[in-house]
């Protein structure tokens, strides 16, 4: 009876047992990297994508990644108890991801982006305690975020972009304190932008674009000091962009575009020296552009494309960095005759220029 129970300890021998079980469920091979490498007459710690582990000798990690592999993934693999990195990203795997990698109590990495998975993202992957890193973008995953995911108290990058999820997004997945990265663009989510909690710090980057969000920002958005990256851009956000964009002074990429963002540009807006890429076009913006917008000299990609008046400012010839500048549909009153030297400037530095003056 004891040997009975010693054999079923799982070994190096169970993870050998699960890794061939995923071979066996790979239609498509093109390069024979499993093909001709995974084999009993090697070690599996010396098979190509394998680590393992120097003090348990078990698989600790899988990297299959850009292999142009075509197949599914088998409940067997959930047997790689010891495994702390899964990263099978750029590839065709398909179907559902089997319920059996809830047994990923150590899994910190999670990355199946780019593969062709579908149906709902399971509930169980907030059973994953240990999970920093959670990877699903460009698939077709479907249905709404579960809740469960909230339990996931170590969670750093939240990454669900390029997918077919709706529904609203869950307020309870900005209770994750540990949350730096949060992804999910061009899906189909609607509803308002949920609030932030007031004293997360640790965001960096929220993309938020290409759904079916509306309403205004909220408040507690601008909770966010580390904030660099901020995309809400081709949604159906209203209202006026709040004074308190000035507060996120670690900007470096602000996308606002294609929504119905009204009134003037804040002049608080100017005080995020860091931005690299500001994008405000095709919005409702009226007014002036100010003459603080040379302030923003490390700027490198301008789009103000909307109904400005008044004149091109002079303190886009500050701007020494772009490489791309867009500044048509506005109505800008320009003589003729003497164009602001800016633009003079501009058409022999830029890259990318996107300007229509009115006589």
């Amino acid at each position: 009876m004891a040997s009975l129970v010693i054999a079923t300890v799982p070994n190096l021998a169970t993870d050998q047992s699960a890794l061939l079980a995923l071979k066996a469920q790979i239609s498509y091979d093109p390069h024979n990297v499993l093909t001709n490498n995974w084999s009993t007459n090697f070690s599996i710690c010396n098979w190509i994508g394998i680590t393992c582990g120097s003090r348990h000798h078990r698989v600790i990690a899988v990297n299959l990644s850009y292999m142009d592999l075509i197949g599914t993934i088998p409940p067997h693999v959930g047997n790689l108890s010891f495994l702390f990195s899964l990263n099978i990203e750029n590839n065709s795997f398909h179907g559902s991801i089997p319920n059996e990698l809830s047994h990923f109590h150590r899994l910190q990495h999670l990355s199946f982006g780019f593969n062709n998975f579908s149906g709902k993202i399971p509930s169980w992957m907030g059973l994953l305690s240990n999970l920093q890193d959670l990877s699903l973008y460009g698939n077709r995953f479907s249905g709404t975020i579960p809740p469960s995911l909230s339990n996931m108290s170590l969670l750093q990058i939240i990454d669900f972009s390029y997918n077919q999820l709706s529904g609203s997004i869950p307020s309870s997945i900005f209770n994750i304190y540990s949350l730096q990265e949060i992804d999910l663009e061009d899906n189909m989510f609607s509803g308002l932008m949920p609030s932030i909690i007031s004293n997360i710090s640790s965001l960096k980057v929220i993309y938020l674009g290409a759904n079916k969000l509306y309403g205004t920002i909220p408040p507690t958005l601008f909770k966010c000091k580390q904030l660099q990256y901020l995309s809400l851009a081709n949604n159906d956000f209203i209202g006026s962009v709040p004074l308190e964009i000035g507060d996120l002074t670690m900007l470096t990429k602000l996308y606002l575009h294609n929504n119905i963002f009204g009134g003037t540009i804040p002049p608080t807006l100017f005080k995020c020296k860091q931005l690299q890429y500001l994008s405000l076009a095709n919005n409702d913006f009226i007014g002036s552009v100010p003459l603080e917008i040379g302030d923003l000299t490390v700027l490198t990609d301008l789009y103000l494309n909307n109904i400005f008046g008044g004149r091109v400012p002079q303190g886009i010839g500050n701007l020494t960095m772009l490489i791309a500048l867009g500044l048509s549909h506005n109505n800008f009153g320009v003589a003729m005759h003497r164009p602001p030297w800016p633009i003079r400037w501009m058409l022999g530095q830029a890259h990318e220029v996107d300007v229509q003056l009115d006589p």
